[in-house]
């Protein structure tokens, strides 16, 4: 019997009449013969909720209970789905991750996937029922509860198909994979195939489609990754090793970020203190004569104690308020100085200035005022990706 795992993400399930329309969606296709394993986040904002509930009562929540917490939001939707498709005469039974086999690193809120062991799960698809294991979870080797960082759902759906020799589907409010955000840049299209390597960095820079760290493990498996839309039709992205010609992949955009500047010296000790609030951190190219990094937010709870630490320093400066980011992302972008120069041109039209830049072997940076993200990333689109079409 083909085996194919689903991963359903927040939108998809966030009312119970949605939730319902993915357990029809779901029984149709077990209905069809196949075995199905379904992954889902929790339902709409519920994530967030459970972190608002936590900073009510401590405004720098330890980590281990923030996973205790937050992991129950993806126990609600899988019980929820479960009940649904008894409720459409399919044979269902929902997991935690660590029922499912996910075994994980040590650390609370970024934990990584080491190995699945999907026992139970095999055993129940053989048996004819539908697998609802809640993503974003797993456990460690001294059984603690821990959570891979926001949009694990998609890792746990890659690792379960990897560990099962299945087909991998990543179902979200979206048909697939755009060249920007359709909900930001109206003139965004839907892009047909990515490789492995475009699609990760347009996650790391804050493309919501996929997990950065779930193409990771797709690529080290081998496992192409289908992303399609819960409400639409056929279309959809594969991401997979592709050739890597050369060309525009996307435009992503990333708002939660903060910028450290401390002098070359400070570094080191710069980043001890960030490395221990369990903030990633990057170098940018900043002001002169100064060390810039750039530190996502999403995943770091204790920003106030951090930013304390940071400016002791002497001369240090932490710019945490309004601060975001534009990627361009796909192969060669780096290699002349045309989408530096671009970008800069379209943020110097709408009025601002380059806090600092960064460039990757697929990628170029500008960072900015949130502010002007979304006009930003429409400009650098028409300037990148419109005009080339509409010349062809």
């Amino acid at each position: 019997m083909p085996v194919v795992v689903q991963k359903y993400g927040g939108s998809s399930v966030g009312t119970v009449d949605k939730l319902k329309a993915v357990a029809a969606k779901v029984a149709a296709r077990r209905r069809a013969g196949d075995a199905v394993c379904v992954v889902v986040s929790a339902m709409g904002d519920a994530t967030d909720d459970l972190l608002a509930l936590a900073k009510q009562v401590s405004p720098d929540p330890p980590r281990r209970e923030l996973d205790m917490l937050l992991t129950a939001g993806e126990r609600v939707s899988m019980a929820l789905l479960s009940m649904a498709l008894h409720e459409q005469g399919v044979e269902a039974i929902s997991f935690t991750g660590s029922q499912a086999g996910i075994l994980t690193s040590e650390a609370h809120a970024t934990a990584r996937i080491l190995e699945v062991r999907p026992t139970r799960v095999r055993e129940e698809l053989a048996g004819g029922k539908v697998v609802i294991v809640a993503g974003f979870q797993g456990v460690s080797p001294r059984k603690e509860i821990t959570t891979l960082g926001r949009g694990g759902s998609d890792t746990t759906a890659v690792a379960l198909a990897a560990a099962l020799g299945a087909a991998c589907e990543i179902y979200s409010d979206v048909a697939g994979v755009f060249t920007a955000d359709p909900r930001v840049v109206p003139a965004a299209r839907r892009q047909a195939e990515l490789c492995y390597e475009e699609m990760q960095a347009l996650a790391r820079a804050g493309a919501k489609v996929l997990n950065a760290q779930a193409v990771e493990f797709a690529r080290a498996t081998g496992i192409a990754i289908h992303a399609r839309s819960s409400f639409g039709g056929p279309e959809e992205t594969v991401v997979r090793a592709g050739s890597g010609a050369a060309r525009i992949a996307g435009v992503a955009v990333e708002k939660a970020l903060a910028l450290v500047s401390v002098a070359p010296a400070d570094g080191p000790r710069a980043r001890q203190l960030l490395a221990a609030a369990h903030a990633p951190c990057a170098e940018v190219e900043g002001a002169a004569g100064r060390l810039t990094l750039a530190v996502p937010l999403e995943n770091v709870h204790g920003l106030g104690p951090l930013a304390e630490a940071l400016r002791a320093l002497p001369g240090a400066a932490l710019d945490a308020e309004g601060i975001g980011a534009v990627t361009v992302v796909g192969t060669g972008v780096s290699a002349t100085p045309r989408v530096r120069q671009e970008l800069a041109a379209a943020l110097a039209a709408l009025g601002g200035r380059p806090l600092a830049f960064e460039a990757g072997p697929l990628e170029v940076t500008v960072y900015a005022e949130s502010g002007l993200l979304p006009a930003l990333a429409r400009e650098i689109h028409r300037r990148l990706l419109e005009a080339p079409a509409q010349e062809g």
